[in-house]
């Protein structure tokens, strides 16, 4: 029935969709395996996409010719800049979106693909041969055989729910959980822990006082992740803002002694940085008050979902609490909030490439690898996916460091640190944020997803002609002046420093109270018709202001690239090596690091033992 395929997707979330988008451009014959067709791109948490260090990721997957980005434009209901206050390297986009619209576009762009077949089944073992996947095994005895295989079963295997003293198996409340692959894995020596995550209980927005609550709109004008030309909504929803109280916290607390997590049922970790609301309450008992945000889940429906408010706590409980929080004392539940519990893959076992180290030609990507979250498993979607096909085609594969992208910080994190708790990307977590920015994402990756086939010529050039108008708008501003006749009076007005000779604007431009607009609107100076373009502008503006901040970071990462460039051998023998203290012995043995600088960021690997393996490299 089957055709031997280049590459088998084994699910069809967010990383899987990625995968398969990924592999069938690069003209892989794929096949995406999934337990339902209709959950294609299916938001199981939360309706939204981006934020903090993750909205960053959106653009780069768009600039490397992925979909999210796309398919959330098309989806959008609400889209905000946050952190804007803050420097632009912490500026993230993130939207609310109409949750079914957003697995209906999903499904049609993969459908429009003639390189990607489906299949509704569950995959419970890869076929092996000499240490190489060439298939898999379906729950109705179907063997598929294929060149490559990739992992994105997300929250799936051997996956349980907990509602207080309730446990049901499952994937996702009402769906099945995927049985037999974690086993088949471990028996090929590829190891498995747990971890865990939950979900908010979602409510009828009919039976909501938003009166009570503070309306948060959504930012005008209205933009999108995607550098592509998206057609973008003409309205917004707004989301509310309300929040618990001791009355609150006094409810869930009498549930704790039937908590899964307090009592101990659930063995694996939960996210640090996304907790439930008990966990909350017990972390920070100090504190008497926790927001609560309702994001509405679409257009059509009054379905709303409570971010922050994600509980594993008897129903009861949850119901009785909800009552006592402003704007919800007669609201109307429609799901309950719950728990997951399932098994992950340590990414330390994986390369770069995200290609296991154990078993050739297996890739892993998304939930399997320790992370959280939507975005990131679309970015590692996307990464193993073109790598699986690359490799098949016999092309270099796609490794990114930490200085060109946050997909290259997250992979290099999973790869080379492990997790021991659900893992999500901040800003924080990049050494050269403000080179990482949300805005310059296609900058940094077009002309590189080009090269190697994910985005086509048109859209390397579109890209190329954007950067030359950003250069000659730098210039502009470089060779003409400022004459202190014709500006003083402006400057007199916001508090600036007066000029007593002709001063660049570029120079104008490194103070924080001017901008290219105050410049323009005030009839300073007149830009060139053809450079009068707001992304333009947004772009000039951040390269001048921080340009000596950007040259510094560019310089930084130039030297420590250096040890990336000193490759280890795989069969290195780290044990022969005496100089090494016994824990880099066993640790670089392990997880046997590709270069100097991926050794370097394992944790335990001191900075004398890097310098033992560079001295003796020099022999």
């Amino acid at each position: 029935m089957f055709e031997t395929y280049d590459i088998i997707i084994i699910g069809g979330g967010h990383a899987g969709c990625e995968a398969a988008w990924a592999a069938a451009n690069l003209k892989c014959r794929v096949l995406l395996i999934t337990q339902h067709l209709n959950n294609v791109g299916m938001m199981s948490c939360n309706p939204s996409i981006g934020g903090v260090g993750k909205g960053q990721l959106v653009r780069e997957i768009d600039a490397m010719g992925g979909m999210t980005g796309i398919v959330a434009d098309m989806s959008m209901i609400q889209i905000r800049m946050l952190n804007k206050s803050k420097g632009p390297a912490m500026w993230s986009p993130r939207s609310q979106n109409d949750r079914r619209l957003y697995s209906y576009y999903w499904r049609k762009f993969l459908e429009s693909n003639n390189n990607i077949d489906f299949w509704q089944d569950t995959v419970v073992s890869v076929i092996v041969e000499n240490d190489r996947v060439v298939g898999v095994e379906t729950q109705m005895n179907q063997k598929i055989f294929s060149k490559a295989v990739v992992i994105t079963a997300g929250t799936f295997l051997t996956g349980k729910i907990y509602i207080g003293e309730y446990t049901a198996e499952g994937g996702r409340i009402g769906e099945n959980p995927a049985l037999g692959l974690t086993a088949s894995l471990n028996a090929h020596g590829i190891q498995s822990e747990k971890l865990k995550t939950g979900t908010s209980v979602r409510l009828d927005g009919r039976s909501i006082d938003f009166s009570k609550m503070q309306e948060q709109k959504g930012d005008e004008p209205v933009f999108g992740f995607s550098y592509t030309n998206v057609k973008l909504p003409e309205k917004q929803l707004s989301c509310y803002i309300t929040h618990t109280n001791e009355k609150v916290h006094d409810i869930l607390r009498t549930g704790f002694s039937k908590s899964p997590m307090f009592t101990g049922r659930i063995e694996g970790t939960g996210p640090r940085y996304c907790p439930s609301v008990e966990d909350k309450i017990e972390r920070f008992s100090d504190k008497n008050s926790h927001h609560l945000f309702l994001e509405p889940e679409g257009w059509d429906t009054h379905e709303y979902y409570i971010n922050g408010f994600s509980s594993s706590l008897p129903f009861e409980v949850q119901f009785a609490a909800l009552a006592h929080i402003p704007g919800l004392e007669h609201a109307k539940v429609l799901r309950p909030g719950y728990a997951i519990e399932y098994d992950f893959f340590s990414p330390t076992q994986l390369q770069s490439i995200l290609e296991s180290k154990i078993l050739e030609n297996l890739y892993f990507a998304g939930q399997v690898n320790g992370t959280t979250g939507y975005e990131e498993a679309a970015a590692q979607g996307l990464i193993a996916g073109a790598n699986a096909a690359l490799k098949l085609s016999g092309k270099a594969p796609v490794v990114l460091g930490r200085n060109q992208a946050y997909m290259g910080v997250m992979i290099d994190d999973l790869v080379t640190k492990g997790v021991d708790e659900p893992y999500r990307l901040f800003t924080s977590r990049a050494e050269y944020r403000l080179l990482l920015r949300q805005n310059n994402a296609d900058a940094r990756l077009t002309e590189l997803a080009y090269g190697v086939g994910l985005v086509d010529k048109q859209r390397a050039e579109t890209t190329a002609e954007k950067y030359e108008k950003v250069n000659e708008l730098i210039s502009f501003f470089d060779k003409h002046s400022a004459d202190p006749e014709k500006i003083n009076s402006f400057l007199d007005r916001i508090d600036s420093s007066l000029l007593t000779q002709k001063t660049p604007y570029s120079s104008l431009l490194l103070r924080n109270e001017i901008s290219i607009d105050f410049l323009t609107d005030n009839g300073i100076c007149s830009l060139p018709v053809h450079l009068n373009d707001d992304v333009v502008k947004e772009e000039t503006g951040i390269r001048i202001k921080y340009k000596s901040y950007i040259e510094r970071e560019h310089e930084v990462s130039e030297r420590l690239l250096r040890l990336e460039n000193i490759r280890l051998r795989p069969d290195f023998d780290y044990n022969g090596l005496l100089s090494l203290s016994y824990e880099a012995r066993e640790k670089l043995s392990k997880q046997k690091p590709a270069s100097i600088g991926q050794a370097s960021r394992i944790p335990g690997i001191s900075p004398s033992d890097i310098n033992v393996l560079i001295v003796y490299l020099k022999k």
